[in-house]
């Protein structure tokens, strides 16, 4: 296949993507033939919000990665060794890329597997510190250890029609999912979701699946808080003077909850008087204040270990100013990381495929094309309430 050519985005500083010819993917890891592998022709590729913390500068990323950890495509070729999927498959790729042989991976922590990744454990594709994977916002792309990794779309033609759905359980459903999972949520529950972004709407539409009885979004867009309102979630616009306490209590009668879902991470800012004003832990010590005694935090928003934008020494190494008294003080438990996306992916495509769930109308998906990139990364920047999803190829008439 060594005729057909490649384009994918690539990070080019901070504030700056574009889109180029990059190289053709090999069933390759370094000098030796990768016959665990597929090569993909990518049919949807999504724009992330931890995507957005590298293009802004806020990561160590270096000029010229190739971005994108969202895919699903279609098997152009396989390995030698890979049994269970074959050519013309179409399928989902977690973001999380994992041996399935390690310690790790045989314990379903796939977020953290221990062999492809020298620097730390686990990995994704187009992402800082995560490898060197190249990333799948592009035309075609390579994933290894592909028997293990890849969830299989069981009807091609149902797969397409319902793109827009399936093309999030890549990453942004089951990372929402994980979130409210590790909150504790469950039938009854009250939930609060810090964030409104894509990941939050994915969790609030998570909280809703798993039963709560109330799930409030709280952020300082509007057009954001409109988007979790139209799919039934209660509101707080965090640009109000009144408390979060207090504004809870307008909603359940108690200014606390019982399950708290971090969707926001390191680039927190303030709210209220304090609105505009970073504050990367401004979401955790609002978790601690405002979950009941014993109640659980799930923490999905990326926090990172270098964080060259930050406004402070402390906070540039990731070490934050946070109220950790209280959480042990409220018996608090807290769960970070990666979504381990393989825990969660089937079960949620099930619910996709029998309409249980709505995902792509609850995120507001927006398909563009390969070369729409670079706006669609300035218009999420900009607080655009929607999702945008790449068809490299217009197989979908973009």
């Amino acid at each position: 296949m060594s005729d057909l050519s490649n384009r994918g985005v690539v990070y080019k500083g901070a504030g700056k993507v574009a889109v180029e010819s990059i190289a053709f993917p090999e069933l390759a890891l370094g000098s030796r033939k990768c016959e665990h592998g597929v090569l993909l022709k990518v049919l949807t590729t999504n724009i992330c919000g931890s995507d957005q913390h590298m293009v802004r500068g806020r990561t160590t990323a270096q000029e010229g990665l190739v971005l994108g950890h969202e895919i699903t495509g279609i098997i152009l070729e396989k390995g030698r060794d890979v049994e269970f999927v074959d050519v013309g498959d179409i399928v989902s790729v977690p973001f999380n890329i994992a041996c399935g042989r390690c310690r790790n991976c045989k314990s379903g922590l796939t977020g953290i597997c221990l062999n492809v990744n020298p620097s730390r454990p686990g990995a994704a594709y187009g992402y800082v510190d995560m490898g060197g994977w190249v990333g799948g916002q592009a035309e075609y792309v390579m994933v290894p250890y592909a028997d293990f990794n890849l969830l299989k779309f069981p009807d091609p033609d149902q797969a397409k029609e319902k793109i827009q759905d399936l093309t999030l359980l890549s990453d942004i459903f089951p990372t929402g999912f994980h979130g409210c999972v590790t909150a504790g949520v469950g039938p009854g529950s009250t939930v609060y979701i810090a964030g409104a972004g894509p990941v939050g709407l994915a969790a609030a539409v998570s909280a809703q699946l798993l039963g709560a009885a109330c799930v409030i979004v709280g952020d300082m867009i509007e057009d954001r808080l409109a988007q979790a309102r139209s799919f039934g979630c209660e509101t707080i616009d965090l640009r109000g003077d009144a408390s979060m306490e207090d504004q809870l209590e307008k909603i359940l009668g108690e200014p606390e909850v019982d399950c708290f879902v971090d969707c926001v991470g390191f680039e927190a800012h303030g709210c209220g008087c304090n609105a505009g004003k970073e504050a990367p832990a401004t979401v955790l010590n609002s978790a601690m204040q405002v979950t009941r005694a014993g109640g659980q935090i799930g923490i999905p928003g990326l926090y990172v270990t270098d964080d060259p934008g930050a406004e402070d020494d402390a906070a540039k190494q990731g070490a934050l100013s946070m109220r950790f008294g209280l959480g042990w003080a409220k018996s608090h438990s807290f769960h970070t990381g990666q979504c381990p996306v393989m825990r969660y992916h089937r079960a949620l495509m099930q619910a996709i495929l029998f309409d249980k769930v709505k995902i792509a109308d609850a995120v507001n998906v927006q398909m563009i094309t390969l070369d729409q990139a670079p706006q669609g990364y300035a218009d999420f920047d900009g607080g655009a309430a929607k999702k945008f999803v790449i068809d490299p190829h217009g197989s979908f008439h973009v």
